[in-house]
């Protein structure tokens, strides 16, 4: 893929994410209830669609602000501050949508209301769960919340961003990172190696003795010739990779030792990284829509649960056949699930819809990389569009990668606007 197309996707991606579908009319009668659970990239930016479209819309968040995922890694890095991640919602409050900060406890599917933290109730014609993932401490022997204050994963921005970071900041010159990856599916499929590409860059720069060591529970990742061929020219003796092939499959963790336990031996760090499995968030479950994957599958053209009428799931905790969990995707799907939900409330069918998505990361500071890909319902999940998207160029010179990086940025001060305003 050109670099030319890079910048397109990330310049006109969210626009394109509805491609095939016309915005409906606003309604006449009083509008529907519309309530969203979820404030990150997928439930404020579906919030805000549906607020556009004529409809009543509620979105309940507990927190003041979202701590973006996309670009905490320079945090790790420390070339970028965790102020820059935060995100909040007057904005949204601002174009008329009702926040409700509170936490959303459980949903009554049948009498189609949401039970809130404090006893109340919110009731709805539609429902929207953009709840992300949550950690499933339970699918990883020796990994628990405490463990985590130990050996952080990170995969939630904020406060375990700042420990990684400060964890990095203590360690001695020649001390070792080690970093455990999942098996699919999990929250961004580049993530950790973008990450371990910022961790080597930071020891590269400032802890020249130290190295990185990626054990990795599969042996085929996404970007993967792209990543191991700057690693081996830009960190050869600071990043090494270890997949699931070679031994890199976690098996267990010892925090009290700081050490990854894997089929083949025992890797002990002076900073340990580790990224467990994941599942979607605790509401979606609560609500019935998670099925023994701990994904809830959805119908591709409308995001509806196929477990529970009247109730939609965008975002990473959905099962989105071939899109990967992104937040790019998230904001996609976002705006399809808007329009299906306001065609749904008038009695009209929404019409088969085209997502697009592009994945940027950072291998350097300077240095991006991306994937794209466009998405259509078939078979009942979302496929690839074959011929539709690709990669950045192998062999591209260090010009184009800059541009990419930018490109990076530029996709994210979109995306955020779009969702937070």
């Amino acid at each position: 893929m050109s670099a030319a197309l890079t910048r397109r996707a990330a310049m006109r991606g969210l626009a394109l994410a509805g491609v095939g579908l016309a915005a409906p009319a606003v309604m006449a009668q009083a509008p529907a209830r519309v309530v969203v659970i979820g404030g990150g990239f997928g439930g404020a930016s579906c919030a805000r669609a549906l607020n556009r479209l004529g409809l009543a819309v509620t979105l309940i968040e507990e927190s003041a602000a979202y701590v973006a995922c996309p670009f905490s890694n320079l945090v790790l890095h420390g070339s970028r501050d965790i102020a820059e991640q935060r995100f909040g919602y007057d904005a949204i409050r601002r174009e008329g949508v009702a926040v409700v900060a509170q936490r959303a406890q459980g949903v009554d599917a049948d009498a189609r209301r949401v039970l809130l933290a404090d006893g109340s109730t919110l009731a709805y014609d539609r429902l929207v769960l953009a709840p992300g993932v949550d950690i499933r401490f339970e699918a990883l022997p020796g990994y628990d919340a405490q463990a985590a204050e130990i050996m952080p994963h990170a995969w939630k921005a904020g406060a375990q961003t700042l420990l990684l970071r400060r964890q990095l900041e203590a360690m001695e010159d020649g001390g070792l990172v080690v970093m455990s990856v999942p098996a699919n599916p999990y929250r961004c499929p580049p993530g950790p190696y973008e990450r371990a590409s910022l961790i080597a860059h930071y020891l590269k720069t400032n802890k020249p003795k130290s190295k990185l060591i990626v054990l990795d529970a599969k042996d085929q990742f996404s970007k993967q010739r792209l990543f191991q061929d700057a690693w081996k020219a830009l960190y050869p003796n600071h990043l090494e990779y270890v997949p699931l092939a070679g031994g890199g499959k976690t098996v267990e963790v010892v925090a009290a030792e700081k050490t990854v336990v894997t089929e083949f031996g025992r890797h002990a760090g002076a900073v340990v990284n580790v990224i467990p499995p994941q599942r979607a968030g605790a509401v979606a479950d609560a609500a019935g829509c998670v099925d023994r994957s701990g994904w809830c599958p959805i119908d591709p053209a409308t995001f509806e649960s196929r477990l529970r009428p009247f109730i939609h799931v965008i975002g990473d905790a959905c099962i989105a056949g071939a899109m990967p969990k992104s937040a790019f995707s998230a904001n996609a799907q976002a705006k399809v699930c808007a329009q299906a939900v306001a065609l749904l409330l008038k009695g009209e069918a929404a019409p088969e819809p085209k997502l697009v998505n592009t994945c940027y990361s950072l291998v350097a500071p300077d240095y991006g990389i991306s994937v794209a890909g466009v998405y259509a319902p078939a078979k009942g999940l979302l496929a690839d569009v074959p011929n539709a998207g690709g990669v950045s160029p192998i062999d591209a010179p260090q010009g184009v990668r800059a541009a990419e990086a930018d490109y990076a940025r530029a996709w994210f001060r979109i995306a955020t606007d779009e969702a937070f305003g």
